[in-house]
């Protein structure tokens, strides 16, 4: 199944910890490696509870980051833009805005000079539908993590599990963390 058909038949779980997920692993353009603080909105993620109060604060944390450049803004824009409805409808919107950024940003240190691909909308449209798309390492791996997270919190919808397939998406999206804040300091290391 494709990554926006998975987006579409995603519930209200599902759909939050998708989203909070490719903000995860996009935070090190935003916080330390041992800064956590989306981990209020993963608490939220099973059933809603909390979730305005948690993503006001979480907001509130966020906007001490400084923020150098495109894709760090992007990624806090998609903080601001999260809804404080824990609803289907607007958590789908924000998973799907979330999802894009997210590839977007891999995108960007895919490419040697940071620069946006000329085709970059054509094939991030293939690929989040399943067609077959030229896209580089880091794109293929956040495309094949969105896609995994989803599945798995699918398959753990309802069931006495659903707390383990949360964790199972936190575990995912901390690894590509790690493998962004890893590509991000060899090039800082190839520029210096």
């Amino acid at each position: 199944m494709s990554l926006l058909e998975l987006i579409g038949r995603a519930d209200e779980r599902a759909l939050a910890a998708g989203a909070v997920a490719c903000l995860e692993r996009c935070l090190p353009l935003l916080a330390g490696p041992e800064a956590e603080p989306l981990r209020p909105l993963w608490a939220s993620c099973e059933n809603g509870q909390e979730w305005a109060i948690r993503l006001a604060a979480v907001r509130t944390e966020m906007e001490k980051a400084s923020v150098s450049d495109g894709p760090a803004a992007l990624v806090r824009a998609m903080l601001g833009a999260a809804p404080s409805d824990f609803a289907a409808a607007p958590l789908r919107e924000w998973a799907d805005a979330c999802s894009l950024v997210a590839l977007r940003v891999h995108g960007r240190f895919d490419a040697p000079d940071g620069d946006v691909p000329a085709d970059e909308e054509g094939l991030l449209k293939a690929a989040r539908s399943g067609e077959p798309a030229a896209v580089g390492p880091l794109v293929a791996g956040e495309l094949e993590r969105q896609v995994r997270i989803l599945e798995i919190l699918a398959e753990t919808a309802g069931t006495a599990g659903s707390g383990a397939g949360l964790r199972k998406a936190l575990d995912l999206s901390t690894e590509g963390r790690r493998v962004l804040r890893a590509v991000m300091s060899r090039r800082a290391r190839g520029r210096s």
